[in-house]
């Protein structure tokens, strides 16, 4: 190994572990930390952010990555040393046009934004949370100012989460997404009544839900030595280390929606647990994009979560564990009970079909905010607007409206379409795993998951970050980013539970 690139990993290995204090404050933040701790935990990680920041613009590093262009020239493309050069390089060239003191700012202000975040979606106070909304927007004006100006300022917020795609390209695939699910949403809409899901609100006590989820998530692989599980809000998951998983859930006495955020969470875990333990403390050991970890939490939320074959082994622990509720209710009207097609007010909770029509919304309203096309302080009734007409809902207080997530409080802005991304990806996914495990059903009846686990580690989760998320996608499916499998799935399960023209 040539001096410079043992001096590179050195350095990067640092950073990294700084990246991972900050990651572990946050989730702590979430997580633990009493309320009134926020303004230290804000300054704690101004300061963190700021120390990693300048360590990785350091003239250092770009004398290191000169010095190895000659040493990559010569690599095999798809060597981990190649791809570390390669990939610190883009994060470099973008990082050292951001000022320090900026990039420790905008970590300040989200942490704060959090903590307010928490208070005012508890109250539905949107006046509350306005301010400190304000000041992220105007900070990532700033961050967004720091680069040469691309086609829209939105391409250089989306590219911190998924990397060289376009807001143009995301609208297209929008474009046709919606060409496809508009009338498909609209079909089901005629036969609501053909689906009762009144199985699924009563009385479920946490202590239940938590056990059963526990046995699920050990089917899947999660183990207490690398995993581990908490309340929280809003879900999320976060690694310390590929042998650190941290995820979160929330539950509520009255339905089961934490079984299916809980499989959610474990997608994003498998992912980071799955990178090559070689990659650990560069920065290749985390996913490719968010839009491709997405399409692993929800891969594993929906197309295993909602599937018959998973609901084959576990339904019966399931009534098991609650017997009053449903004992007496077989697994068919279970399972169209989970798959249900209905227009709701929250995103994590909506179904597979409308669940993308909560992205565009947010889509739509991010560009706006960011260009100041929409005032705000406007923001709580364009959104309760486009829930009308999106989905036909009426949003009754801030809580159950534009307060409901915590991307735009942590200056998570840009991070919204990755979601529905993720759904399209899942299903390019699973179609190409269908093809290579062609029993893959009947593994998952017998809650043999092995082989499936085993197949995405290989093909896609230890690789990490080694490519460019086109390139990994291309890798993995053996072609570019596509809705029609996703339509495909769509039409083929909902068309069948609802008895759809066409449908098999």
């Amino acid at each position: 190994m040539p001096r410079a690139l043992q001096e590179l990993k050195q350095r990067l290995a640092e950073i990294v572990d700084l990246g991972k204090v900050a990651g572990l404050l946050a989730w702590d933040q979430r997580t633990m930390m009493a309320p009134a701790g926020a303004p230290a935990r804000a300054e704690q990680l101004a300061t963190v952010t700021r120390i990693a920041h300048e360590k990785f613009v350091s003239e250092e590093i770009g004398r290191l990555l000169e010095e190895l262009r000659p040493y990559e020239e010569s690599l095999d493309y798809d060597s981990d040393a190649a791809s570390l050069i390669r990939m610190t390089r883009r994060d470099y060239e973008k990082a050292r046009l951001v000022p320090t003191e900026l990039r420790a700012e905008m970590s300040r202000s989200a942490a704060i934004a959090l903590s307010v975040w928490d208070e005012a979606r508890e109250t539905s106070d949107f006046g509350l949370f306005l301010p400190h909304l304000e000041r992220n927007v105007e900070l990532r004006r700033r961050y967004v100012a720091c680069f040469a100006k691309a086609q829209e300022d939105y391409d250089l917020l989306l590219d911190d989460y998924e990397p060289g795609m376009t807001t143009a390209e995301v609208r297209a695939v929008f474009h046709e997404l919606k060409a496809g699910l508009v009338p498909l949403i609209a079909e089901i809409a005629e036969r609501a009544d053909a689906v009762d899901d009144s199985c699924l609100r009563g009385s479920f006590p946490v202590e239940r839900q938590q056990a059963f989820e526990r046995k699920v998530l050990e089917s899947f692989g999660f183990s207490p030595r690398s995993w581990r599980i908490d309340e929280t809000v809003h879900p999320f998951a976060s690694s310390m280390s590929s042998d650190d998983i941290r995820l979160t859930t929330r539950h509520h006495e009255t339905d089961l929606s934490a079984i299916f955020a809980t499989m959610h969470e474990f997608g994003h875990g498998l992912y980071e647990h799955g990178v090559d333990r070689a990659l650990e403390r560069t920065p290749l050991a985390r996913g490719a994009s968010l839009g491709l970890h997405e399409s692993q939490s929800r891969m594993w939320e929906n197309l295993i979560g909602r599937g018959r074959p998973f609901w084959r082994r576990f339904y019966p622990e399931l009534q098991e564990a609650f017997p009053e509720q449903l004992g007496s209710v077989d697994l068919e009207t279970f399972y169209r009970a989970i798959n249900k097609v209905q227009p709701s007010l929250i995103r994590i909770e909506a179904d597979e079909a409308t669940y993308n029509l909560h992205i565009v919304l947010r889509f739509e309203l991010e560009q706006e905010m960011l260009a100041g096309r929409v005032a705000l302080a406007d923001l709580p009734e364009v959104w309760n607007m486009r829930m009308r007409e999106y989905l036909g809902v009426d949003v009754p207080d801030d809580a159950h409206g534009v307060l409901q997530d915590m991307h735009w409080a942590g200056g998570s802005i840009g991070y919204f379409p990755t979601y529905s991304l993720g759904n399209i990806v899942s299903a390019q996914i699973w179609e190409r795993l269908g093809a290579d495990l062609p029993d893959l059903d009947e593994q998952i009846e017998r809650g043999e998951l092995g082989p499936l686990r085993e197949w995405l580690r290989e093909r896609l989760h230890r690789h990490g970050r080694k490519f460019m998320p086109k390139e990994t996608l291309e890798r993995v499916v053996g072609g570019p980013i596509d809705p029609r499998p996703y339509l495909r799935y769509l039409r083929s399960k909902l068309g069948e539970i609802y008895g759809l023209p066409g449908s098999r």
